[in-house]
């Protein structure tokens, strides 16, 4: 119980989350400074507690594998972190969303590197990055043009300040602060 709690106040999840928060609540969030702070301080906690609740389950499932096959296995890692990531990581919210999504960007460069490693897919004589790059730009830009509503909520909101609230210009303000729509004009 001492390492959960440890985990539970560690300071990597805060150090992930609360920065990205902070910055999204205060872009895309309305509600006062006091709503907007309580949000941070709730992302940030969710965050950490899940990262510290996945690791919890994971180590303690990796151990009873262990003990029951008096070994280590590959697939021990792997069934302990499906588990931990059903029962921690299953429920869809934001945060849970944002962390799945960002493990399967690196999950996707991990694999195809392990594919050319293993021979499977020949190393390549240019850096494939720049086409990475192209359709990945070209997928997201044609998602959000014509069907906007498949992408997450926070991506939707980055999206639309970006290549919306652009367009309209009010004075230098826009650019420094917030380009939004001003009502009543």
């Amino acid at each position: 119980m001492r390492f959960l709690q440890q985990q539970l106040f560690n300071r990597y999840g805060a150090k992930i989350r609360a920065p990205h928060a902070l910055v999204m609540t205060f872009l895309f969030k309305k509600g006062s400074l006091l709503d907007k702070l309580k949000a941070i301080a709730l992302a940030t906690y969710t965050h950490s507690r899940n990262l510290a609740l996945f690791v919890f389950t994971y180590k303690s499932l990796l151990a009873v594998q262990r003990w029951w096959q008096s070994e280590k296995a590959q697939l021990h890692s792997f069934l302990a972190a499906c588990v931990g990531g059903w029962l921690v990581f299953g429920d869809n919210n934001h945060i849970n969303s944002q962390i799945n999504m960002y493990l399967l960007s690196r999950v996707l460069f991990g694999l195809s590197r392990l594919a050319v490693e293993k021979g499977y897919f020949p190393e390549t004589k240019r850096d494939p990055f720049p086409l990475f790059a192209a359709l990945v730009w070209g997928l997201v830009l044609w998602l959000f043009e014509y069907h906007p509503h498949t992408l997450q909520p926070s991506l939707q909101s980055s999206m639309s300040y970006l290549y919306d609230d652009s367009n309209i210009w009010h004075d230098l303000s826009d650019f420094l602060l917030h380009n939004k729509k001003r009502t009543g004009q």
